[in-house]
């Protein structure tokens, strides 16, 4: 089955109990364990141990993990990984909190990929027998889980042959320079029915643009947009709605400057759904398809 979702993303912050205010009474998530300098959280609808890792230090994307279906996963995008010419090392339980054998690949964008199939199981707050649709008493937004992440990468187009050649991704919607052979500056990629799973677009190696979670509908972004003016929480762009994707999203910063996002809506994407091409001169109507323009924060800061 290959890789199945997104499974946590670790990231660097500058003050660990402002991180918990906007993570655990903002957003919702749950503290589900705390180390002298990091929290792990969880959302509601989530089963695995932690989706969110803040570590005290800085700004900035330490590593992201993705959970792949088998053990023998695993060894498959291990040697593809080496072929493709990927520093690869072995990750051993414990290494990461609630977290099993793995590998750990360095991208061609100098991000830290981990692979892995086991996580220590807690279960969602809604359980599974007779569940409710959610938790009686949310915090905050009350995010459900998360979604995707974007990245940036010097060269787009090897980035694109990784996910592809080696984790059996596929291109949902494509940036390039023009339609006659001009280059790549933007992918987002799919490994499941959504339309990106992870996506990075042109820019230096090694940064994050944001983190998403997901949302049910317009509504509730609507209603965390409110949230976020209620907690001061600083907001880049929205609510409003993409072309490419056709989600509804609303953009923010977390007290260090991560940027995060609620993101729902989108499209199904399956193996034979054609990809969907768009040129840089269309970009601003296909990042924000309501107001067609790029803020140039929204393109310069990373971290």
């Amino acid at each position: 089955m290959g890789v199945m979702r997104l499974g946590y993303v670790h990231t660097r912050v500058t003050d660990l109990d402002d991180a918990r205010r906007h993570y655990g009474d903002t957003l919702g998530m749950k503290a589900v364990h705390t180390e002298a300098d990091r929290v792990y959280f969880k959302a509601w609808d989530e089963f695995d141990h932690h989706s969110v890792v803040v570590e005290e230090g800085g700004v900035g994307l330490v590593k992201m993990g993705y959970k792949v279906a088998t053990s023998d996963d695993l060894d498959l995008f291990e040697r593809r990984a080496q072929q493709f010419g990927c520093l690869t090392e072995r990750m051993s339980r414990g290494d990461n909190v609630g977290i099993g054998d793995g590998v750990r690949i360095v991208l061609p964008s100098e991000h830290v990929l981990e692979l892995y199939n086991e996580a220590e199981y807690l279960g969602s707050e809604v359980g599974l027998v007779n569940p409710a649709p959610f938790p009686r008493h949310l915090v905050g937004v009350g995010v459900p889980r998360i979604d995707h992440c974007l990245v940036t990468a010097e060269d787009p187009d090897t980035l694109e042959r990784f996910f592809s050649e080696v984790l059996d991704f596929r291109a949902a919607e494509r940036v390039v320079e023009d339609l006659d052979g001009g280059g790549l500056l933007g992918s987002w990629m799919s490994c499941t029915t959504t339309p990106h799973d992870i996506a990075f677009i042109k820019g230096p190696n090694g940064k994050l643009h944001h983190f998403a979670y997901e949302l049910s509908d317009w509504y509730a972004i609507k209603n965390a947009g409110a949230i976020f003016t209620m907690d001061d929480v600083p907001v880049d762009v929205g609510p409003t709605q993409h072309g490419i994707t056709r989600g509804e999203t609303v953009y923010f910063f977390d007290p260090a400057g991560n940027r995060n996002e609620v993101f729902s809506g989108g499209y199904a994407v399956f193996p034979d759904t054609p990809t969907k091409t768009w040129t840089v001169d269309q970009l601003g109507t296909g990042i924000f398809y309501i107001g067609r323009e790029l803020s140039e924060r929204f393109t310069s800061v990373l971290t």
